[in-house]
């Protein structure tokens, strides 16, 4: 073996640690090339709406949207069905489970189901669309944590607020796990963007003072308990994607209306990350919501952001636990 000079020696030992120590800071998994498709995530939520509406709370209506998913999923794992009763019928969670390094799991959701058969495309195929990218980049990644990505059914009324709704049944379950996740985050409605001023409104007055008034961020909303998680993910999308976060930690209006608020009755710490639905978007609960109103290209970096999230969080959990 011919040995190297001293300096290239050395330089060579530089940019090794330096490669290491930026391969252990580094947010992204270790699929770092691949990022969110805006086409792929266009499909998902055009094959939502144009082929398997309506999608409202009867099994017949349910039941090829939880078959199209699973099929989906199973492109990359071993997707299961959770049986949710609905009268005297049943309707399904689909759920596909992702091992990571550690058993510690987070729980990334969306409802299917939506309102009175209406299209939905933001409301919620848009979360949908969102969890099956998820699946596609996360699988075969060098995951910190085990990643649980679900669809749920019944989330919208006449069964929100209800022991009806899917997300209660795999909260609960959730629960039973062990370790139970320490964290749920819920994809409700990510694909609505607006640019004009005053496009954005807010539940409280006063929050305009400090908040956008132009709709062109997501938001990451929790609960007191949940503020130090919001701070791991807003900077974990900043330094991962251009997608601006605003991040809220307080019990507002609207704050509790997804799949979330399930897992904050089993001790589950969870948050949700919307476009602030109705807050921003003239077509919720209307037959306008449909494909051509979603911004894709920034559903994509809203989906690079969770990806990001996850490492962030993962990492900081087994650090916790190391001590």
């Amino acid at each position: 073996m011919i040995s190297e000079p001293f300096p290239l020696r050395c330089l060579t030992l530089v940019v090794s640690l330096l490669a290491s120590l930026t391969m252990l800071e580094s947010p992204v998994l270790a699929k770092e090339s691949s990022k969110a498709d805006a086409g792929v995530l266009r499909l998902h939520v055009e094959k939502l709406v144009n082929d398997l509406s309506p999608r409202d709370a009867f099994a017949e209506s349910l039941d090829p949207v939880a078959e199209y998913i699973y099929e989906e999923f199973a492109r990359y794992g071993d997707p299961v069905y959770q049986n949710v009763p609905l009268g005297i019928d049943e309707v399904r969670n689909v759920e596909l489970t992702i091992a990571g390094q550690s058993d510690e799991a987070i729980v990334i959701g969306a409802h299917y189901d939506a309102f009175d058969g209406l299209p939905g495309a933001d409301d919620n195929a848009s979360g949908v669309a969102g969890v099956l990218e998820l699946a596609r980049l996360l699988a075969g990644a060098e995951l910190p944590v085990t990643v649980i990505l679900v669809a749920y059914a019944l989330e919208e009324p006449p069964n929100f607020g209800t022991p009806s709704m899917g997300s209660v049944h795999h909260a609960r379950r959730s629960r039973q796990r062990s370790p139970s996740p320490f964290l749920m985050m819920s994809l409700e409605m990510i694909g609505y963007f607006c640019d004009k001023p005053k496009c954005q409104r807010h539940p409280l007055p006063l929050m305009g003072t400090v908040y956008p008034s132009t709709g062109n961020f997501i938001a990451a909303i929790g609960r007191r308990r949940e503020k130090a998680v919001l701070r791991t993910v807003k900077r974990a999308f900043l330094e991962a994607t251009e997608m601006p976060i605003e991040t809220l930690a307080l019990g507002l209006p609207g704050a509790s209306l997804s799949d979330h608020r399930n897992y904050w009755y089993e001790d589950i710490k969870a948050i949700m990350i919307t476009d602030t639905a109705y807050q921003r978007n003239p077509n919720y609960h209307t037959a306008d919501d449909t494909p051509d109103t979603l911004d894709y290209e920034r559903m994509a970096l809203v989906v690079d952001g969770v990806v990001a999230s996850i490492a962030a969080l993962g990492r900081e959990r087994l650090e916790r636990i190391a001590r």
